[in-house]
């Protein structure tokens, strides 16, 4: 993050002080913020900052108590506008990021080499391509379009929903050197179906991050080129639970549903840990090939790694499960232990 310093007010690295590195949970920070009105609350600019700090990025959950604290602050400065966007950007609400930064503008404000690819990031994960291409004209207005923060950012929201001409375009000698930009290019190019152009851009890279595997392994596995996928997957030094679950789910999407069953166990033997991604692809497997037996064995484990606490999708795939396996009574009997149901719930159990 940025660090905030009298002299530097946009700089990259942000030190807390040992009272708020002890604030870690939002009764902490209410104890803190009611201290800081007491006293004053926009007399110490220091305090202010570690306040939108800890509320915005390092308690989990706080941006909704961010935001109404940050109201409050008189005067801001670029540290406490960055930290908020940034937060917000990263939270489920992803458009009050560009929210903020209206109301920067609005307030005059302006913005450094850090704000805009926090904006950006938002508007890539809303898919709001008309928002963000205007954001990439204000990255031109200001001069930072050749910041490598920036520059990357702007490749990043082109390849996955603006344009990939552009981020083509932006892809220039300096972006190579980035692994990022690399990675960003060649995830643009799969998911949009060109896996020639993606893969050559892959052989090209002169240093592969996992997350670059894991998008190429997920082309091919979208597109039912299992082989392919599996000859990337043995090529990876190091995988992670996303290379798992995408040949699990591409072999479930191809019908492979033993193979996928097979790779689920070579997962496990090798200490890699399921998360819930992967079980939701394995009881989709149990279901289309009517494997009850392997689906109890799945619903075991849920219970282990759950303790009886299931999400809604997982409680939901159970019932589908069970139900086009012909066991309703077990279908039933799940769909009464849930605690939270959805419409979904409600035909998969109508349905079976």
């Amino acid at each position: 993050m940025i660090r905030k310093r009298v002299t530097d007010r946009s700089s990259n690295h942000h030190q807390r002080s040992p009272l708020w590195r002890n604030c870690t949970n939002l009764q902490a920070l209410k104890r803190i913020h009611a201290q800081m009105v007491i006293h004053g609350f926009n007399s110490d600019p220091s305090a202010l900052r570690e306040l939108v700090y800890a509320s915005a990025l390092a308690i989990s959950s706080a941006i909704n108590y961010a935001h109404q604290m940050f109201a409050h602050i008189t005067e801001p400065d670029i540290f406490m506008w960055n930290t908020m966007i940034r937060g917000s950007a990263q939270s489920p609400n992803s458009s009050m990021a560009v929210s903020l930064y209206s109301q920067m503008e609005k307030r005059h404000v302006r913005p450094d080499n850090y704000t805009f690819p926090f904006v950006l990031k938002a508007c890539t994960k809303l898919s709001w391509v008309n928002t963000g291409c205007a954001v990439h004209g204000k990255v031109v207005k200001f001069g930072f379009e050749w910041n490598t923060f920036a520059r990357n950012t702007l490749i990043y929201f082109h390849a996955n929903c603006g344009d990939i001409r552009i981020a083509s375009e932006l892809f220039d000698d300096s972006a190579k050197t980035e692994v990022v930009a690399w990675s960003a290019l060649t995830a643009g190019y799969a998911r949009r179906g060109e896996l020639g152009v993606a893969r050559k851009l892959f052989d090209e890279m002169p240093v592969k991050d996992l997350v670059s595997w894991n998008v190429m392994i997920t082309g091919y596995a979208k597109r039912g080129e299992m082989e392919s996928a599996r000859e990337l997957f043995n090529e990876v030094l190091k995988r992670d639970v996303v290379t798992w679950n995408v040949m699990i789910a591409g072999y479930v999407l191809s019908g492979d549903h033993e193979q996928a069953m097979e790779m689920f166990e070579e997962m496990r033997s090798v200490g890699e840990r399921p998360d819930e991604v992967t079980m939701l692809s394995l009881l989709s497997a149990c279901a289309d090939s009517g494997a009850l037996e392997v689906g109890e064995k799945i619903h075991s484990s849920l219970l282990e790694m759950y303790l009886g606490d299931l999400s809604i999708l997982l409680g939901n795939a159970l019932v589908d499960m069970y139900a086009k396996c012909g066991c309703i009574e077990k279908a039933l009997e799940v769909f009464q232990e849930m605690r939270e149901k959805d419409v979904s719930t409600w035909n998969s159990i109508i349905g079976g």
